[in-house]
């Protein structure tokens, strides 16, 4: 393990859609990004962008509840969306603040791999699913000891020459894993909250802490349900395996973690 402390502090960052389609919004995250010190990578999706696209060239979006259903004309979209046009704006971007960004995919340096959705009452299509093997950590370490941000878009690899359409929010989970290994590592979703809300009407309630036994609590409460208990039990299980913390909060807070101001819902074991 690197013996100097910033040398061994990792930030991985995952972005959503709204802050992708929004340039002023990309603009102040990305700012704030390259002010984090330390070993940072960069996850994306491609927001708004690939469903455009796909109606401009009259290719039929297809989603059931709420997933994209990945048929060969649509994985041809996201691949260009997401690992050309948005993934090269946003290292550009980078470049431009000082941050040596790489704009990659999962087949680029063999570092994710993933097994396409086996066929069950649904066919996903070409979407790829993340093992316990996937993340090649070692290289992806060599390349930020070298210099660089990693900035991946949410395309992966079966190892066969086949491109997969993988959640961007479980590429982040499973980089941190695996690099938590050879670094202090730090996983931050940000998307359109400033966090984990008491009261989801009220952006004041957030809940600055939560530890397992928090976590429960909050359930039986039915404070925190639906759609952020597979995200909270998805950040707990990353905890399990050795990710230092989870961070959940707005993209345009991200600005505090290196002021050292309080930013988001902080997720980790019981102290």
């Amino acid at each position: 393990m690197p013996e100097n402390t910033s040398n061994n502090k990792l930030h991985v960052i995952k972005i959503g859609g709204n802050v992708i389609d929004n340039s002023e919004n990309l603009y102040h995250f990305l700012k704030s990004f390259t002010a984090i010190e330390g070993h940072k990578i960069l996850v994306h999706g491609g927001g708004k962008v690939a469903t455009q696209l796909s109606d401009t060239l009259g290719i039929e979006s297809k989603l059931v509840d709420g997933r994209r259903i990945t048929d060969i004309e649509t994985l041809r979209v996201v691949t260009m969306v997401y690992g050309g046009l948005i993934s090269k704006n946003i290292t550009a971007q980078l470049q431009r603040f000082g941050t040596n960004a790489i704009g990659l995919t999962g087949a680029d340096g063999n570092f994710i791999k993933a097994v396409k959705r086996p066929v069950k009452s649904i066919d996903y299509g070409f979407v790829g699913d993340i093992t316990k093997d996937s993340v090649n950590a070692e290289d992806i370490s060599k390349l930020m000891q070298a210099g660089f941000s990693p900035v991946f878009a949410a395309i992966t690899h079966d190892g066969d020459g086949q491109l997969l359409n993988t959640n961007a929010d479980t590429i982040a989970s499973a980089l941190a894993v695996a690099l938590s290994d050879i670094y202090e590592t730090t996983l931050i979703y940000c998307f359109e909250r400033k966090g984990v809300l008491q009261d989801i009407d009220d952006e004041d309630s957030l809940i600055r802490e939560i530890d397992p036994q928090r976590y429960e609590e909050l359930k039986e409460q039915q404070i925190i349900h639906s759609g952020m208990l597979p995200k909270l039990d998805n950040a707990f299980k990353a905890i399990s395996c050795g990710v230092k913390s989870v961070i959940i909060g707005h993209a345009e807070d991200l600005g505090n973690i290196g002021d050292s101001k309080p930013f988001g819902t902080r997720l980790s074991k019981k102290q």
